[in-house]
C-alpha cells in the first residue's frame, strides 16, 4: 500500500487500520511507523532495485527518456526512464528521479544522464534518447554521442499551440468562463443544479495547461458539451463574464472537429506497453491528410477555423518534411511487420532503410544468444547423429555449404525473405510476430530488439512527476 497506493507511513498508527488488520489476523502485530520507514521499506527498495538491475543489464539495447520539472516549492527534479524488449515484450523501468539543483546547462545534464547510465551499467547500450525540444538537453545528448529523437508529443504541442493563436480571442472567452466556475464554489454548485434540471451529466469545466495543447482541446470540448447549462448559470447569477457569440460557438465546435485527430494521435503515441516509434511516419502523414481534407470540407464554415487549418497544414509540412529519411523512424517502421514498405512514399527512403538494416544484420552473431525453441518442441530430431562413413558424403557437402556462406549473404537473404512475408493485421502485436519468427530471422531479430524498443515520446519520464508530487 505504501509503494503502490501512496499511503503514508502513518497508516500503521491509524486506529481504523489497526482494527481492520486485527479483524483479518488477530495474531499479526503491525510494525511501527519507524520500523516501516527505516527498515522494511529500505530493504524492499534494495531488493527491487537488485531485481530490476539484473533485468536491465540483460537487455541488449535500451531507449532512454528524460525530463526536468519544478515543483510548487521551486524544487527542481530530473527523471530518467529506460525502455527495452524482454522476452519479446516492451518493458518500461524508472531508473531515477532525483533533486537536480544545479543549473540546467548542457554539460550538467550530460553529467547526470551519464551518471545514471553508469549506475545501471547501460552506458554502452543506449540506442536512442527521447526528450523534448529544449536546446540544452539536445546539446547534452550530443555531448554524450547518443542518438537523439525529439518527443513527438512536444512537436505536436508546438504545432497546435502555434495554430491556436488564430482563435485566441475565442479561447480567451472560454478561459474566462472556466475560471469563473473554478474560483466560485457557489457558481459550481449552481452549474451542477442547472445540469441536473436540464437532464445533462454533471460535468465540471476543465482548465487548460499552457504546456499541454490537448488540455485546451478538452476545455473547449467540455464547455461545448455543457454549453446551455453554462450560459444559463452565468445569466442567472448575472456574472461579469464575457460569453461567446454564435459565430464564436461555431468556431469552438469546428475547432474541436479539426483538433480531434491530433488528440487521438497524442494518446496513441504516449503509450509505454507497446511499440510506438514505428507508427510515427504513418500517423504524421495521416494527420496531414486529414487536416488537408478540412481545407475543402463543407464542415468548416468559419474563416478563423479555415485559417487554423491552413496554419496547421503549413506547420506540419515544415516539421514533417523528409520524415521518411530519418534513420530512427524509417528503421523502426520497416521492422514493424504491420507496415514494412507501406510506411513509405519514396522508394529511395526504402532503399536506404533496407541497406542500413542489412548492414546491421550482417554485424550480428545469431549464435551469441541462441533462441529457445517453442515450448514442448525439440528441434534435435536425432541428438546423437551417426558418424559412420555412410554419412561422409553429406558431411562434406554441408561443410562446403557452410564455408560458402558469410554474414553478408545471410543478412541479405534474411532481409529479402522478411520483406516478402505478408503484412500482418494492424491490431496485431509486432513483438509477438517476431517471437514466432526469431528462429527464422535470427540476425534481424537482434536488430529489431535494438530498434523497436525506441519510444515515440518522453511522456514516460513526465508521468513520474505527478507521482512525485503525491509522494
Amino acid at each position: 500500500m505504501i509503494a503502490k497506493d501512496f499511503q503514508p507511513f502513518a497508516i500503521v498508527e491509524d486506529k481504523g487500520f489497526k482494527d481492520y488488520s486485527h479483524a483479518l489476523n488477530p495474531s499479526y502485530v503491525l510494525p511501527s511507523r519507524k520500523t516501516l520507514s527505516q527498515k522494511i521499506i529500505p530493504k524492499l527498495v534494495d531488493r527491487e532495485r537488485e531485481n530490476l538491475q539484473d533485468k536491465v543489464c540483460q537487455a541488449s539495447a535500451v531507449c532512454i527518456t528524460t525530463d526536468c520539472w519544478s515543483s510548487r516549492a521551486t524544487t527542481n527534479f530530473m527523471s530518467v526512464t529506460c525502455h527495452y524488449i524482454e522476452d519479446f515484450k516492451m518493458v518500461t523501468s524508472l531508473l531515477s528521479c532525483f533533486e537536480f539543483s544545479d543549473r540546467h546547462t548542457a554539460e550538467n545534464l550530460a553529467d547526470e544522464l551519464l551518471r545514471v547510465a553508469k549506475d545501471w551499467k547501460i552506458e554502452n547500450k543506449v540506442v536512442c534518447c527521447v526528450t523534448d525540444n529544449a536546446s540544452n538537453i539536445v546539446k547534452a545528448i550530443k555531448l554524450l554521442k547518443w542518438t537523439h529523437f525529439p518527443c513527438l508529443a512536444h512537436t505536436l504541442n508546438l504545432i497546435v499551440r502555434d495554430a491556436l493563436k488564430v482563435i485566441k480571442p475565442t479561447v480567451d472567452k472560454v478561459k474566462g468562463m472556466v475560471e469563473f466556475f473554478h474560483k466560485s464554489s457557489t457558481a459550481t454548485q449552481k452549474l451542477k443544479c442547472t445540469q441536473r434540471q436540464m437532464g445533462m451529466p454533471e460535468l465540471r469545466p476543465i482548465q487548460d495547461c499552457i504546456t499541454r495543447w490537448n488540455s485546451t482541446f478538452h476545455m473547449l470540448k467540455r464547455v461545448l458539451e455543457s454549453r446551455e447549462a453554462i450560459i444559463s448559470t452565468i445569466a442567472i447569477m448575472n456574472a461579469p463574464v464575457d460569453i461567446p457569440n454564435q459565430n464564436e460557438w461555431d468556431i469552438i465546435k469546428e475547432a474541436c472537429t479539426v483538433l480531434e485527430p491530433f488528440q487521438q494521435v497524442t494518446v496513441e503515441i504516449s503509450a509505454e506497453s507497446y511499440v510506438t516509434a514505428s507508427k510515427i511516419i504513418i500517423l504524421c502523414r495521416g494527420l496531414q491528410t486529414v487536416t488537408n481534407h478540412h481545407q475543402t470540407s463543407e464542415l468548416i464554415t468559419t474563416g478563423k477555423v479555415a485559417e487554423l487549418v491552413t496554419t496547421l497544414s503549413s506547420s506540419m509540412e515544415r516539421r514533417f518534411h523528409r520524415m521518411e529519411y530519418n534513420a530512427v523512424l524509417s528503421d523502426t517502421s520497416i521492422l514493424d511487420p504491420r507496415f514494412k514498405k507501406l510506411a513509405f512514399n519514396e522508394s529511395t527512403a526504402v532503399d536506404d532503410a533496407v541497406q542500413r538494416l542489412t548492414t546491421a544484420a550482417a554485424r550480428c552473431n545469431p549464435r551469441s544468444e541462441p533462441a529457445s525453441p517453442p515450448s514442448g518442441q525439440d528441434l534435435r530430431v536425432n541428438p546423437e547423429p551417426h558418424t559412420s562413413t555412410v554419412w561422409s558424403f553429406f558431411d562434406e557437402r554441408a561443410s562446403g555449404d557452410n564455408e560458402r556462406r558469410n554474414p553478408s549473404t545471410d543478412a541479405v537473404l534474411e532481409v529479402r525473405s522478411y520483406l516478402e512475408e505478408p503484412i500482418i493485421q494492424r491490431a496485431a502485436d509486432p513483438l509477438s510476430w517476431w517471437k514466432s519468427k526469431a528462429l527464422v530471422y535470427p540476425r534481424l531479430a537482434k536488430v529489431m530488439a535494438r530498434k523497436l524498443c525506441i519510444v515515440a515520446t518522453s511522456v514516460p519520464s513526465e508521468r513520474i512527476f505527478p507521482k512525485r508530487g503525491r509522494l
